[in-house]
C-alpha cells in the first residue's frame, strides 16, 4: 500500500489520508469544498462547492498517477437532494468517462458543506 498526499488538495481534517493505492487502484477519501490554499469552505452554493470538490479530487488523483478518465466508481454525498441536478451539471464536466456511481442525500456533512465525493480509480 502507498499513502498519497498533495499540497494541491486540502489536508485531511481527521485521522485519515487523502488517498491510498493498493492493488493498482487508488481509493480517495471524500473531498469536500475546502480551498487548499486558504483552508476555508468555498461559497455556500452547490455549483461552486461541486467545482471545488472536483478540483480537489483531480489533484489527489493526479498525485496518485491517475485521473478522472481512469475512475471506476464514485460515491457522492449531498446535503440536499434538491441539489441533484445542479450537482450533476458540474460532476458531468469532470466525469466524462461515466464511472459507476452512487449518489445519496445525508443528514449532515463535515463543516456543513453541501457535497462530498470520493472516487476509486485505476493507477
Amino acid at each position: 500500500m502507498k499513502t498519497i498526499h498533495t499540497e494541491q488538495a486540502p489536508a485531511a481534517i481527521g485521522p485519515y489520508s487523502q488517498a491510498m493505492i493498493s492493488g493498482g487502484l487508488v481509493f480517495t477519501s471524500g473531498q469536500i469544498p475546502v480551498d487548499p490554499v486558504s483552508g476555508e469552505i468555498v461559497a455556500a452554493d452547490i455549483i461552486l462547492q461541486t467545482e471545488q470538490v472536483m478540483k480537489n479530487l483531480a489533484a489527489v488523483l493526479a498525485a496518485a498517477g491517475s485521473g478522472f478518465d481512469r475512475a471506476i466508481k464514485a460515491t457522492c454525498y449531498l446535503a440536499n437532494m434538491e441539489d441533484f441536478d445542479s450537482f450533476n451539471v458540474v460532476y458531468s464536466k469532470y466525469m466524462t468517462s461515466r464511472p459507476a456511481r452512487s449518489c445519496v442525500a445525508v443528514k449532515q456533512l463535515p463543516k456543513h458543506v453541501l457535497c462530498e465525493v470520493e472516487v476509486v480509480a485505476e493507477v
